[in-house]
């Protein structure tokens, strides 16, 4: 069964990631930092940051003109820096294309601190499953 909300992903229930702002080319992901997320270091998983990144990035790609429609990708490559840590507080990822073509879009991801401090970024390629390349989308 669908959920009303196209963003919805149990994923995002089970990381306790929000879909904030979503756009044409933009998409920030937003996730409330507590015990839940830490490594054994007590500061937030690096893969929970990966995963900020990989949905601000895919969803940057994924916005449908008409309602009740849906698009759909899957991400194809992946890559991270990590230039800081996250202890607690809001954390952000703001996912970006740079660029398009017939099947495939490419992406730039910024990790931010409740400060506004980057602490990551990455870089992606998501490839639009059938029917999602046109930003109509397809019903679900």
């Amino acid at each position: 069964m669908l959920h009303e909300d196209p963003a919805h992903s149990p994923f995002h229930d089970l990381l306790g990631l929000t879909l904030v702002d979503w756009e044409q080319g933009f998409a920030r992901m937003a996730c409330e930092v507590g015990p839940q997320h830490f490594n054994r270091s007590g500061i937030a998983h690096g893969g929970l940051i990966l995963s900020l990144i990989d949905q601000a990035a895919a969803f940057s790609g994924l916005h449908c003109t008409v309602p009740g429609n849906l698009r759909r990708a899957v991400t194809v490559d992946l890559d991270c820096r990590f230039t800081g840590q996250i202890t607690a507080g809001r954390v952000t990822a703001e996912g970006r294309i740079v660029t398009a073509g017939r099947s495939l879009f490419f992406c730039r991801t910024e990790v931010l601190d409740a400060a506004g401090k980057v602490v990551a970024f990455g870089a992606s390629t998501h490839k639009w499953r059938k029917g999602s390349e046109n930003p109509e989308g397809v019903a679900p």
